[in-house]
Parts: C-alpha cells; structure tokens; sequence
C-alpha cells in the first residue's frame, strides 16, 4: 500500500521539494484545496502523515485519520495543532525550531530601525511632496539606548549581537535563559516591568501559549516609556490590538511596527492601518528562498523518519513513545 501523507497548506511555489523527498520514501502527497476542517476530515483517513503550515489540525481531524503517525509543522510555533490531541493518539508530533531564525532577527533588527530612524514618516512626508527634515523629529541617536527582548529563545538569541553591533544596550526578560547566555550582549532580568519601564525599544519574541496571549496589553504599554516603540514579529495575538492602538493614539508610547496581527490578512479598514507611528509588514519575517527550502526539507524528513520507525528530528511530545496506543514503533507499511 503506498504511504500518503497530507499537507493542509502551504505559502511557497511548489511541493516539488517534499514530491522528491516522499518519492525516495515510497510516500505520496495529497494536497488538500482549503485547509478547512472539513476537507482536511475527509481527506484524514488516507493519511499516513500530516504536514502542515497554517491550517487548524483540530482534534476532529486528527480523530479522522486513524492511520497517522506524525503531524509535522512547517515552522516554530505549534498553536494550529491540537498537540495534546496527538498525544492522547499515539502521534509524534514535530517542528522546525531553527527555521527562519536569522531571517525574523533580521526583520525585527530592520523594524528596530524603521523605528529609530523615522523612516516610515520620512518615507510618506516626502513620497507626499514634502521635503520636510522635522516630518521625523525628535531623532534621539541610537548607539546607548535600550532593547528589551522579551523571549530568547532561538530567534531572540540570534537578534542579540546584531543589536549589539549597533551600540544598542539589551536588556532581556524570559524565565528560561541563562544569564551567562545574555552576559556578552547585555542584561536578563526576571522582573517584566523593570524591562518595560526602562528599554526604548523592545521586541517580542515568545510563542502564544495561554500565558502570553494578550502579554503586552493597557497595564502593560503604561509601563512603557513615552518614547518607546514596541516591535513584535512572533504572534499578533501576543499583543491586545485594541489596548496598543489607543497608547499609541494617546501618546502612551511613541509606536509600534508589526509584521503579525491577530487576524492574517486583516479586514479591510482594519483600526492599526494607517495610522503613522503604527509600522505593518504582511507576515514576512520568515521569508527568503534559502529559509523555505531548509524549511521543506526539514519538515518532510521528520515525517519519513517517523514512516521509517525512526525517532523524528525535535519531536515535541517524547512521552508519547512510552504509550500503549503509541503509532511509530515498526516502520509503516
């Protein structure tokens, strides 16, 4: 029987990179048309594999496919998949936790300097026909003010000397690093609001889990300086939308630039959109040709290896190897 493996989404040209990988492992794809629950129900019961991007891999489509062994994510964040869910079935369950990590440290380092530098304001006020120098003041200089980096995980850890090397001073909250970790970039701090009362910059690199949902919200931006500007390239959701536009139309803080909203792509009229010390990217951190390759690759290996009856590459629920209901102990046939 040939082994079929289910992709829910994807944002890149072609799969011709997975067909290769799959082909070599006896596998083939099906390629669901929406990614919506009920195509991805229908389609389940074939699937060997799941690999997915965007798309919700709910508990009612894992239930459907009594064949799979591992959903495999494209990318870091596992908030579309129902991890325990898999769990409870039997499923490893994957990601890429290296995947775009120079690529969003660069992006978040470039809306830094958006920020710093005006550009977004100079930008409009002249391409408007007016050459304005003032369009953009006050201009405070950047070498020895302060990033505070919320999260240092591998992305967080990757913008540190990229910010030192501008003379930016850090400062870093999260309750898993090391402080010989931050030591040749700056400090870690396990006090939030010391973070958010003293950086002049500060970037969000957490994932969304029930503990960071809507972690930067009204409490917290009043905590923030008059002059700062919040930079968040992780998940819009992270962020209470409603709370950050009314601080920057207050003056709470001086801006914010964002490539990740709660809703992807937003309404039409959505309030953040132009508003001009409110920066937006579509989502595009993650991107360059070199990151979605590696990123193909990865991902389509795990599901082989867990084919294989191998231990896949950065499993993310080990304990499920222990259960009687386990799936991937022989080789799938």
């Amino acid at each position: 029987m040939t082994l079929k493996v289910l992709v829910t989404d994807y944002n890149w040209p072609s799969l011709a990179i997975e067909t290769e990988v799959f082909r070599a492992a006896g596998a083939e794809l099906i390629v669901s048309e929406t990614g919506a629950e009920a195509d991805l129900v229908r389609l389940a019961p074939q699937a060997d594999a799941i690999l997915t991007c965007w798309k919700l891999v709910t508990p009612a489509v894992l239930d459907a496919a009594p064949r799979c062994r591992i959903v495999s994510r494209y990318g870091v964040g596992l908030d579309n998949i129902a991890v325990q869910h898999a769990t409870d079935l039997g499923m490893w369950v994957t990601n890429v936790p290296d995947y775009c990590m120079e690529e969003v440290s660069d992006h978040a380092m470039a809306l830094l300097l958006a920020c710093a530098r005006r550009v977004p304001l100079f930008s409009a006020a002249t391409q408007a026909g007016v050459w304005n120098l003032k369009a953009g003041w006050p201009l405070p200089r950047l070498r020895g003010q302060t990033l505070g980096i919320i999260g240092f995980g591998r992305i967080g850890k990757a913008l540190a000397p990229k910010a030192a090397g501008f003379g930016l001073k850090l400062l870093v909250y999260s309750p898993h690093a090391r402080p010989e970790e931050v030591a040749p970039y700056g400090e870690l701090t396990n006090d939030l609001g010391h973070l958010l009362s003293t950086a002049d910059y500060i970037s969000l690199h957490v994932p969304l889990t029930d503990a960071t949902r809507g972690l930067i919200n009204a409490t917290t931006l009043r905590q923030m300086k008059p002059s700062a500007f919040l930079i968040n390239t992780s998940r819009g959701a992270v962020i209470d939308e409603a709370a950050l536009l009314e601080a920057v139309q207050q003056k709470v803080i001086a801006g914010a630039a964002l490539d990740v909203l709660t809703q992807e792509p937003p309404a039409p009229g959505h309030p953040l959109m132009g508003q001009p010390n409110i920066t937006l990217t579509p989502h595009a951190a993650f991107y360059s040709e070199a990151a979605i390759e590696e990123l193909q690759h990865k991902a389509a290996e795990h599901v082989v290896q867990a084919l294989r009856g191998e231990v896949p590459g950065n499993v993310i629920n080990p304990q499920v190897r222990q259960q009687a209901n386990f799936r991937a102990g022989t080789p799938a046939q």
